[in-house]
């Protein structure tokens, strides 16, 4: 039986608390780790204690730190800028021999990219081509059937958690709620990144200021036109500043006009925070008008790589994108539907379905 504070036994029940006085007796309370080697494994709150260097050790081992400085894991916002599988320090995506099966169905087969960090990179092909599937592989959503990638040195199969955060997506579906307002979906995203209380409005007010969106911030977005949702979605996926911004047909469903706006946002966010883009599109006037490097996707397999004015060269002196694809992949590309926030929903829904 416990004694008491003045050496007298306690009595039953109080587990060593001195009811009359409302404190707890000097003994420290044992916890579910102790063991005879070690009797006294005290609770200590680690969120509290482990910057005073209080946390003791656990009982099954050290635990080797998993990031931070020296362990080649990124802190949230930190850029890693090398790795030793990655072949040039200055590639932001890196891809070798990636392929995806379904069942016997192989959709991306054998595919070798390398991006440069700061480069907008388009990944062209016509629908059902594997360029989805490709992107949820990088972004960890499908796991790969075989090969290697790696997002700002990250490799996506050994480190996906720090993949995560060194990516933005922008899918083809709607992300954004339509029943919410502009500022309040962003809150929804500042928390899902969990960017620090205190930096959320601040934030999300210049990210709003930087596409136009500040006099609509308490709008409801079922309101918005199609373009206005599709820089409301760029936003989202960059609140977290990610080096690497994935799009995955970005002006589908879009008129000319606001096709023509979101190509200007993408080039600011290229120039003025030195994102990595890597587009995804069928459109081969949007792939001319934004990207400096692209790679032509075709039943699985990456059959053409190089600038645009290399592939041109290819087919002829006044050859296009279009002639490029068509050349290579025997078909031609599709066109874009008008509309606002409901056709753009309908048109992406459509295309995903189709690839």
């Amino acid at each position: 039986m416990a004694a008491g504070p003045l050496g007298e036994p306690a009595a039953p029940g109080r587990r060593g608390h001195d009811r009359l006085r409302g404190r707890r007796s000097p003994s420290p309370p044992r916890c579910r780790h102790a063991t005879s080697q070690n009797p006294t494994y005290y609770h200590i709150n680690p969120r509290r204690s482990s910057a005073a260097g209080l946390v003791p050790p656990h009982p099954c081992g050290p635990r080797s730190p998993t990031s931070g400085p020296g362990t080649g894991t990124p802190h949230y916002f930190q850029l890693v800028q090398s790795s030793p599988t990655a072949p040039s320090p200055g590639d932001a995506v890196v891809v070798r021999g990636l392929t995806r099966r379904f069942g016997a169905a192989v959709v991306v087969d054998r595919v070798d990219l390398a991006v440069p960090h700061a480069a907008v990179f388009g990944l062209l092909g016509p629908n059902g081509a594997g360029k989805t599937t490709l992107i949820k592989m990088l972004i960890t959503l499908l796991a790969p059937s075989e090969g290697t990638a790696t997002i700002a040195g990250c490799d996506v199969r050994t480190r996906p958690a720090q993949v995560r955060r060194l990516v933005g997506y922008v899918p083809q579906l709607l992300s954004a709620d339509g029943a919410l307002t502009a500022e309040e979906n962003l809150v929804v995203f500042a928390r899902l990144y969990h960017i620090p209380r205190a930096q959320r409005r601040a934030r999300i007010a210049d990210a709003l200021a930087s596409v136009g969106l500040a006099g609509s911030a308490t709008k409801l977005v079922r309101d918005f036109s199609g373009g206005m949702v599709r820089r409301l979605e760029i936003i989202q996926s960059m609140l977290h500043r990610p080096p690497v911004l994935f799009l995955d047909e970005p002006t589908i469903g879009l008129d000319p006009a606001a096709r023509h706006d979101i190509w200007a946002e993408l080039r600011q966010v290229n120039a003025t925070e030195q994102t990595t883009l890597f587009i995804t599109t069928h459109d081969m006037e949007e792939a001319d008008a934004l990207c400096q490097q692209v790679a032509i996707m075709h039943r699985g397999r990456v059959i053409a790589q190089g600038t645009p004015g290399e592939l041109k060269a290819r087919v002829g002196p006044d050859a296009n994108l279009d002639d490029v694809f068509i050349a290579l992949t025997g078909g031609g590309t599709q066109g874009v539907e008008e509309g606002g926030f409901g056709a753009a929903g309908r048109a992406r829904r459509t295309a995903r379905r189709l690839g």
